[in-house]
């Protein structure tokens, strides 16, 4: 299929201090899921999508709970989604989204993750077009030819499948995302999908290597350390 795509996780938090930072950027993407759409995850498909993920990284229910009653609510904090892009160390391109109820502090603070590491934020669109916006599945198996049947027989518009070393990739436009979901779990009932994500995929990628790798690490870790940071997107293909 010509597009090698290394599936990027975020391991397990190992300090109760790392496990609450990622617990409360899930209550708080859940909670304004919820505020916008409504906290029915059978009416509101981003919000199930969420609460899925979320169960998936071991988030616990009452985190999940306490987020959408809070939804309910009256009031309440008003977030807005801030996304920012930029080159960062060895050239790699880079997109950060951010829920934020402070636009002109969570700027700076993401602002200074690049400065101090000697990358560059960029203007709006400057790196984006370098990215194709995705639904992406990852499971075991190697028929890839009857993934793809199943697929097209359910009507599903599908960008790319790859088969590696006994796993399967689909990638799909962001907008299929439970369309190749439910295709997938009529048709292999069994199936355990190891990723199911809507995700920003590059095109292409960028190699960064000798100095640069200990700058890279730096520099996504000190954006991971800003409360207001949701999630990291890049192309950097890193030698380690």
């Amino acid at each position: 299929m010509g597009r090698s795509f290394e599936v990027r996780k975020a391991s397990m938090a190992k300090t109760q201090g790392a496990k609450i930072k990622v617990y409360s950027k899930y209550g708080k993407e859940i909670y304004v899921v919820a505020k916008n759409g409504g906290s029915d995850p059978s009416s509101n498909l981003s919000l199930k999508r969420l609460i899925e993920k979320a169960k998936k990284d071991q988030v616990p229910t009452h985190i999940i709970d306490k987020a959408l009653e809070k939804a309910n609510g009256a009031g309440g904090e008003n977030y807005e989604v801030a996304r920012y892009e930029g080159f960062g160390p060895g050239g790699c391109s880079v997109i950060v989204d951010c829920l934020t109820d402070n636009n002109n502090r969570t700027y700076m603070e993401v602002r200074q993750c690049f400065v101090k590491t000697n990358a560059k934020i960029g203007s709006p669109g400057s790196v984006a077009h370098m990215f194709e916006h995705q639904s992406v599945f990852q499971f075991n198996g190697d028929d890839e030819e009857a993934v793809l049947e199943a697929l097209v027989m359910a009507d599903v518009d599908v960008t790319d499948i790859e088969c590696e070393a006994g796993v399967i990739t689909v990638f799909a436009p962001h907008t299929e995302f439970f369309k190749v979901k439910n295709a997938l779990t009529d048709a292999i009932p069994e199936i355990e999908l190891d990723v199911e994500e809507i995700t920003f995929v590059p095109q292409t990628m960028t190699d960064v290597s000798g100095e640069d790798v200990a700058t890279f690490d730096k520099f996504i870790d000190m954006l991971n350390d800003c409360d207001d940071v949701q999630n990291i997107y890049h192309n950097a293909e890193v030698a380690r």
